[in-house]
């Protein structure tokens, strides 16, 4: 057989979405494919880039009543021309997306990109120079429609809070044992140390939680912060960011730091607040703290936004 008879048997592959219609003729908001691996390289600061793997939801609008599918091959196409392994910024969101667009051929409007990862980032230790890893889910919503992009990144940070009233509970059995123990008008210096240092001298701890910041943040027209820097900002703001690697000295100035920032749910809430009106990057904003309660089997909550319509 030779390479025309061979050619001459080869027919083409049917392309059922193309040329059959719609059993009934609606449009539909959403259509696309979700929980696919990405690879992404990720800009954590100005100097250091961060290789990531992602979960990538892809979404486009079906506004062609007539249609009988979308073209979905072709999104996940675009997504590995546009994507994989390449850094991740506005630049090349909004590449995608108009290309997500445009591979449906006109039978969309709009697209939508949503990427879920954890972002590994490198944590020193308080005060022992050791190094150790803390991981901060994050959520990408990206949309194109009308022509405008929106970015929208959720990012979940954890931090210490240890209860301002429980600390003053503690503080007044610690005064009335003090009391007690140390009878008349003057205490020896060092007998007070030997007893504060004994096992004698637990009277009381603070009830202490691990709790949570949930953000999603709208971005401006033109911006991609870092996302390292965006949660440095919040930790700082909060004073007491949960540790990696440990030793006795870094725990010991962890106990320190929350004495130093005794913090109800409404105080953890009132610092992420000031810290996300203060930028300029930001439109819009969103936010829960969360402190599960040691002393309760339920949690203490705040949640607040910027503009109510919008969230």
């Amino acid at each position: 057989m030779n390479n025309n008879t061979t050619m001459q048997t080869i027919k083409p592959l049917p392309d059922v979405a193309a040329h059959h219609a719609a059993s009934h003729a609606l449009t539909l908001q959403w259509v696309g494919m979700e929980d696919i691996a990405l690879p992404l390289r990720l800009n954590v600061d100005d100097n250091q880039q961060l290789s990531i793997n992602a979960k990538a939801n892809l979404y486009v609008s079906l506004d062609n009543p007539d249609a009988k599918g979308i073209h979905m091959s072709r999104l996940y196409l675009q997504m590995n021309n546009h994507l994989a392994n390449r850094p991740l910024n506005r630049e090349s969101i909004a590449q995608l997306l108009s290309f997500m667009v445009e591979s449906q051929q006109g039978i969309s409007q709009g697209a939508r990109l949503q990427l879920q990862f954890e972002l590994l980032l490198q944590r020193n230790s308080l005060k022992s120079n050791e190094q150790g890893y803390q991981s901060y889910p994050c959520t990408l919503n990206a949309e194109h429609l009308e022509g405008r992009l929106d970015i929208t990144l959720a990012l979940t940070i954890p931090y210490s809070s240890t209860c301002p009233c429980s600390a003053s509970l503690s503080r007044q059995l610690y005064s009335e044992a003090i009391d007690q123990q140390f009878g008349g008008t003057a205490i020896d210096k060092e007998a007070l140390l030997r007893w504060l240092q004994s096992d004698a001298g637990s009277i009381a701890t603070p009830h202490s939680q691990r709790s949570y910041a949930y953000l999603k943040i709208q971005l401006n027209d033109h911006s991609f912060p870092p996302l390292s820097g965006l949660i440095a900002r919040f930790e700082a703001a909060l004073g007491t960011p949960v540790q990696a690697a440990v030793k006795r000295s870094d725990e010991q100035e962890f106990a320190r730091l929350n004495a130093e920032n005794l913090m109800f749910c409404e105080d953890a809430a009132r610092r992420i607040k000031q810290s996300l009106e203060a930028l300029d990057e930001i439109t819009n904003y969103w936010f829960k703290v969360e402190h599960q309660e040691s002393l309760h089997a339920h949690n203490a909550v705040v949640i607040d936004q910027k503009y109510t319509q919008d969230n």
